[in-house]
């Protein structure tokens, strides 16, 4: 129970005060304006451990089972119940003929009235210590599972967080590469009119603005999406705006992806593994339920009565006390099917334990090598980007000089603008695939 006790204490004090005062902060003018919420990433996760949804049902949960654990405690606790009666016969009599040679003598049955305050306490009961073994092991279960959706959220804020820093990023470069583009079709306009260029240029350079508009509307789209998927897991309503404080290059020089690769792997961290135990554990408990059957049950009571309107006749004792044992003894073998069913169960589970024991290895094993390749393309397409930024630019220093025509500068746009989408999708998968192993080993924070 102390131990129970200490993980739900810790489970509720995981908040920074400082932390716990700004949200609540944002949570109070949300309340009578619209929200606005500047956060980073730590902030979000701290943000959605308080207001997630999904959060504040597994700590409902949590305090259910407290409450049954209550209950189950109870059971095995004196029980009072007081019954109290009123009985009419309506002027009935009752007849009794002592002699046959005399007439029959009439009693009337006068009203009876009685008040009955009865105690009851288990006195032994295998099944009930069990029960209550049950219960804490219960409760065990339901705050490990409070544990996995703060995990499961956390990893969720975190990569909804990077999905929306990409799609911020993406959506700068293509406004920034429309503004640059659409400066390039400006300066060729004139050229045109005046015979220096040819018209079917200035049209190549508008089919590449049009496509980029349309590139930036796209852009915009998803942006959105991404922000609106994080407003969900923030637990914050659709009209809160939302402004992430980092950028995609201040969270990717701080990941610490080697670190990442160093850290070991323990089972007993991962808590798809430790619900596993607390499964086999209860399992454990169901097999000893199931043998308790087959032990007597024991219970004592007192029982006090006071007739309120007493008959002529009245054998009624006031105080009575007495005990109860139920023995078993025969039951066609259905307590033992029912032993051997739990015994069953119990073995498939520690089956799935040892597969699951097998799948977290294997997964921990992908998982680090797909964080290792994740790293060296995103070393080759940052290189790439920069060759291509480097000769994008000097392209266009060559086009305001007149040396290159615009489709030229059109084409050194084009692979600039596919350079810059790899490196993103690069940086994306590099985020996920660190924050995939973090969740595996338990490192999320």
């Amino acid at each position: 129970m102390q131990e129970l006790g200490k993980q739900s204490k810790q489970i509720k004090m995981i908040k920074k005060p400082m932390i716990m005062a700004v949200l609540a902060m944002f949570f109070f003018y949300g309340a009578v304006a619209q929200e606005n919420l500047s956060i980073d990433l730590q902030t979000a996760k701290e943000y959605a451990l308080q207001f997630n949804k999904n959060i504040r049902s597994s700590a409902l949960s949590v305090q259910q089972s407290q409450e049954q654990l209550k209950q189950a405690i109870a059971a095995g606790l004196p029980q009072v119940n007081a019954t109290t009666d009123y009985t009419n016969a309506l002027g009935a009599e009752i007849s009794i003929q002592f002699d046959e040679n005399m007439p029959a003598s009439q009693i009337p049955i006068d009203p009876t009235s009685s008040f009955n305050l009865r105690v009851g306490q288990l006195i032994f009961s295998a099944n009930y210590w069990v029960g209550i073994q049950s219960a804490k092991l219960y409760q065990k279960l339901s705050e490990k599972n409070l544990q996995k959706t703060e995990r499961d959220i956390v990893s969720q804020v975190t990569e909804s967080y990077y999905l929306t820093l990409v799609s911020g990023e993406s959506l700068r470069i293509l406004k920034t590469n429309l503004e640059n583009l659409g400066s390039v079709y400006e300066k060729t306009k004139p050229m045109v009119e005046f015979g220096v260029m040819e018209k079917v240029e200035l049209d190549q350079l508008s089919v590449q603005v049009n496509s980029l508009k349309n590139a930036v509307n796209s852009a915009e789209r998803q942006f959105e999406m991404a922000k609106n998927m994080l407003r969900l897991q923030l637990g914050v309503s659709a009209d809160t705006s939302l402004e992430l404080t980092e950028s995609l290059q201040s969270v990717i020089a701080a990941g610490g992806f080697e670190q990442t690769l160093d850290n070991g792997f323990s089972l007993e961290q991962n808590i798809d593994f430790q619900l596993m135990n607390v499964r086999e554990e209860m399992q454990k408990k169901q097999v000893d339920m199931q043998k308790a059957n087959y032990l007597p049950n024991i219970s004592g009571y007192y029982s006090f009565t006071q007739k309120i309107l007493k008959p002529a006749f009245d054998m009624t004792p006031n105080h009575v006390v007495g005990m109860q044992m139920n023995i078993p003894i025969f039951s066609s073998g259905e307590r033992h099917s029912k032993v051997k069913q739990a015994k069953i169960e119990l073995e498939t589970i520690r089956n799935e334990k040892e597969l699951l024991e097998d799948q977290l290895g294997i997964q921990h094993k992908q998982l680090s090598f797909n964080l290792k390749n994740a790293v060296e393309n995103f070393e080759n397409q940052n290189r790439n980007v920069e060759v291509s930024r480097e000769v994008y630019q000097n392209l266009q220093r060559k086009f305001n000089q007149g040396l290159i025509s615009g489709l030229e500068l059109t084409s050194a746009d084009n692979n600039y603008l596919k350079a810059e989408s790899e490196y993103l999708q690069a940086s994306l998968e590099l985020l996920r695939a660190q924050n995939e192993l973090n969740t595996l080993i338990g490192e999320l924070k």
